[in-house]
């Protein structure tokens, strides 16, 4: 774990948050991280936990993350209360709060980085997720290490050595975890046991392989595809995208998508084979709506995108 966590802060110039919930993989991270802050002095380490107000127990919990970081003795501890919307469905806005909340934070504290406690595991079920949505190679690609301001030390660390450093600290378990109706729930307590029963161990660290090639190959088509997009405020000609090659068109739709200002949680691949179906199956079809209000349809020659109005 302190290794992990020293690779991840040898890069970093300035203040780190560690995004704590209280549970198990992030309390062992913040430990961690404020061991390393202090006896290596690399950086200057804090921790915020945002409070979803979902259950009646929500204060209660966001205050002993308090007391908890302050006794691990990092320089900053805040907790932070958000509102949760709706789009996306619970698991997409909450997720959505909780980021926009330690963006927030970071940029009032002038931290660098965020450090997040996902772990291979993590990485895995991610992976499983995307295969299941059926949504090509950016899905299998699963979590990235650093994006942004955000950064993921423990994406190498199985969630097994990371709950075995908790070193006598009691964490808090968040019942969602263990909630059947949730789909990751289920993936995590079901879907993955029964594939290490049936194929064997090591099923988490290969996915998490695979996650990283796709990523490695998501990443090359990205490129490309921003490169030689054709679209130009929000149109592109009919024949430059039906000459394209799938994998270049299909970013390209998405990517136009998305510049509208479509949710890129709620953009699933259905709405990307819809858009390609005004090119690859066009018999005159009305317009195809889009997340956010937009919508897309095809007229003289060319794919036209609009936004809300």
């Amino acid at each position: 774990m302190r290794v992990a966590v020293r690779r991840a802060l040898r890069d970093l110039d300035g203040p780190v948050l560690v995004a704590c919930s209280g549970g198990a993989d992030s309390l062992a991270l913040a430990a961690a991280t404020a061991f390393e802050s202090r006896t290596a002095g690399l950086v200057t380490a804090g921790l915020v936990t945002v409070d979803h107000g979902l259950h009646p127990a929500s204060a209660d919990v966001a205050a002993r993350v308090v007391r908890q970081g302050r006794d691990l003795g990092l320089d900053l501890v805040r907790s932070v209360r958000v509102a949760v919307g709706r789009t996306g469905g619970p698991e997409a806005a909450a997720r959505t709060a909780r980021y926009e909340a330690l963006t927030a934070v970071a940029q009032q504290e002038g931290a660098v980085a965020v450090l997040l406690a996902h772990t291979l595991d993590d990485q895995a079920e991610t992976v499983l997720l995307g295969l299941a949505r059926g949504s090509g190679t950016r899905s299998l690609a699963g979590m990235p290490a650093v994006r942004g301001i955000f950064h993921r030390p423990l994406l190498g660390v199985p969630r097994a050595v990371v709950r075995a450093a908790l070193d006598g600290l009691e964490p808090w378990e968040d019942p969602a975890n263990a909630d059947p109706a949730l789909t990751r729930s289920r993936v995590r307590h079901d879907v993955l046991p029964f594939l290490e029963s049936a194929l064997g161990p090591g099923i988490a660290s290969a996915l998490a392989r695979t996650a990283r090639a796709a990523r490695d190959d998501a990443d090359a088509l990205d490129e490309l595809a921003a490169a030689s997009t054709p679209f130009r405020d929000g149109s592109a000609p009919v024949d430059d995208l039906l000459a394209a090659r799938p994998a270049l068109r299909r970013r390209w739709l998405r990517s136009a998508a998305l510049a509208l200002g479509c949710p890129a949680g709620a953009l699933s691949a259905g709405h990307v084979d819809a858009l390609e179906a005004l090119l690859l199956d066009w018999h005159g079809q009305g317009p195809v709506h889009l997340p956010g209000g937009a919508r897309a349809v095809r007229a003289c020659g060319r794919l036209v995108l609009t936004p809300h109005r």
